[in-house]
């Protein structure tokens, strides 16, 4: 049986530490070889945003640009509709292959076999 890991970030800039955990670990799946969703909720809602993962510092961690190019070759990335809104995010505004989906997409990929959900 195959395995996917479902990340899903609800923290950015207002916790460094934790935001940058969600990608780490979802960077290091996707290495080994397991399929990888990430899901960008909440204040990680910028990141979907062509330049913001490029300001994104923590010390002692991997560039999260890098980390996020990454996840978009190799994984999908989704950013959270409501969390979009929010943030007067449109599908014009984002990183080409983000999608936007709601929880309805977000329910429907972590109730499959096989997949791990996480949320940092």
């Amino acid at each position: 049986m195959a395995h996917t890991l479902v990340v899903k970030v609800t923290a950015g800039a207002d916790a460094p530490e934790r935001c940058s955990q969600a990608f780490t670990v979802a960077s290091t799946a996707l290495a080994n070889g397991v399929a990888v969703s990430m899901w960008l909720t909440g204040e990680s809602a910028w990141f979907a945003v062509p330049g913001h993962a490029k300001e994104f510092e923590l010390p002692h961690a991997a560039p999260l640009a890098d980390l996020l190019d990454a996840l978009l070759a190799g994984g999908s990335v989704t950013l959270c509709t409501q969390c979009a809104a929010r943030r007067d995010i449109g599908p014009d505004d984002v990183i080409p292959d983000v999608r936007i989906a709601g929880s309805a997409t977000f329910v429907e990929e972590i109730l499959g076999d096989g997949v791990q959900a996480l949320v940092y």
